[in-house]
């Protein structure tokens, strides 16, 4: 089966954990986002594998031969916003100047207009549900936000976890008339253990849990559940020399935690696994 590959491309310091710690560093001045995307363009090429990339505005804005060389190189380019601040702080008409900002963007540097979008921060529940509105007012086809579980910063944990087109009024719900149309949400993987959703996507759950676990979480996903799987990473997650904060202990162990062991466990799922862009994945 052929599942989903994306990298959410960001600054290192643009997490929700590390941002307005890193607005009173001088390493913030750290431009480092060509050198940490490197090691996942080498990987991903060595695979012969096309990814997605969710690309911020302003990092297409200050560096747009990066994403060129992404594009170039046969991946596809969708958006992550402009400014990855959540949809929670922008509300929506903030957040509709952010989605044109970033649409404009993107097409000057792809000649193509992004179909996917991934909120910042996964910050897509029933209270910012008017983000399907926006995005399918400037064209987009499918969203990739919602996170079936619930942490202290994002997740709708009663979501479906299977690729569906959600209600207008409660995005827990799948819509069963809209054959055509609407935005399409393919959520983040999760495997139920004991009653509950168990995260097996990536970024943080990817770097801490053990491969041979994710393996098999993913082999689930395909195998007995008959649905593709949706794994995501940030380039900061397979650089070694990512910048270290002293942040709190645990934002600190969240956000810094396994990062030497990222890119090994993403080589080893692509040995074992098919992976595409996630609009060829959805047959977009």
């Amino acid at each position: 089966m052929l599942n989903a590959l994306s990298i959410d491309l960001e600054y290192w310091y643009s997490a929700e954990l590390v941002r307005k710690f890193a607005a009173e560093s001088a390493e913030k001045r750290l431009d480092l986002i060509a050198e940490m995307t490197r090691p996942i363009l080498d990987l991903l090429d060595g695979f012969g594998v096309s990814a997605t990339f969710f690309v911020l505005g302003v990092v297409a804005e200050e560096h747009p031969e990066v994403v060129e060389e992404i594009y170039e190189s046969g991946h596809e380019i969708g958006s992550h916003a402009y400014s990855h601040k959540t949809l929670y702080e922008l509300g929506r008409e903030r957040f509709e100047e952010e989605i044109k900002l970033s649409v404009e963007l993107l097409r000057g540097i792809t000649k193509e207009k992004p179909v996917g979008f991934r909120a910042p921060s996964f910050s897509v529940d029933n209270s910012t549900r008017w983000a399907f509105e926006v995005l399918e007012r400037y064209g987009f086809k499918y969203d990739s936000s919602v996170f079936p579980i619930r942490t202290r910063l994002y997740g709708v944990p009663n979501a479906p976890v299977q690729i569906y087109k959600p209600l207008k009024e409660e995005i827990t719900k799948e819509d069963p008339e809209r054959d055509e149309g609407g935005i399409i949400e393919f959520p983040l993987t999760v495997v139920k253990l004991v009653g509950r959703n168990i995260p097996v996507s990536g970024g943080f759950f990817l770097r801490v849990l053990p491969l041979k676990i994710l393996k098999s979480a993913l082999k689930r996903v395909n195998a007995k559940e008959r649905r593709p799987a949706v794994i995501y990473l940030h380039p900061w997650e397979v650089y070694a020399e990512t910048p270290r904060l002293n942040l709190p202990l645990s934002s600190r162990f969240i956000t810094y935690y396994g990062i030497g062991s990222a890119k090994k466990k993403l080589e080893g799922l692509l040995r074992c696994f098919k992976f595409a862009p996630m609009r060829e994945v959805l047959g977009l």
